[in-house]
């Protein structure tokens, strides 16, 4: 048995040595950065689905191995690796952020009006940069993972997006 939790005690469960697995490390010397700014204009509050742009941005930076970074230049939206196969996983997530930040929590800041306030604070819990492995040319992303935008605000939006991948080209 593990450690006491709340007059409980917890059983731990600890992952064995030979139930994990690594590939070889493998060097690059980082000798290219490659910079782009993405411009989105978003529909209000919402997700908006980036991965193929990101994509597209990779293959003609012609990345081979290193990372993207992805950087949103706003305060009132961010960015999320989340799964892209089922919406209403999205959907659900906004009504989190919603019920963490609702509009009408007596914020003190609303002189954009009701929303903006409680846009700061989704921001702040979720990112307004993301880093993605760039391997052997691709995303290293997950079968059932996309990079969104999520725009916080109700009214629609431009948003700029830095992407930078730092690592060696072909």
């Amino acid at each position: 048995m593990g450690p006491a939790f709340a007059g409980r005690q917890v059983e731990m469960f600890v992952t064995s040595p030979k139930s994990l697995t690594r590939s070889a490390p493998s060097t690059v010397g980082a000798s290219s950065i490659v910079s782009s700014v993405l411009t989105v204009q978003t529909k209000g509050v919402g997700f908006t689905d980036l991965t193929e742009e990101i994509v597209k941005f990779v293959r003609e930076a012609r990345a081979r191995e290193g990372a993207v970074t992805v950087f949103i230049r706003h305060t009132s939206a961010s960015l999320t690796i989340q799964e892209n196969a089922d919406p209403s996983v999205l959907k659900d997530l906004t009504t989190v952020l919603n019920r963490l930040a609702p509009e009408n929590a007596g914020w003190i800041h609303d002189t954009e009006g009701p929303d903006d306030m409680p846009a700061h604070v989704k921001a702040m819990l979720t990112a307004t940069s993301l880093q993605v492995p760039v391997l052997n040319g691709a995303l290293a992303l997950g079968t059932w993972q996309a990079i969104y935008l999520i725009e916080h605000r109700a009214r629609p939006h431009r948003r700029e997006i830095v992407l930078q991948f730092i690592g060696s080209t072909a």
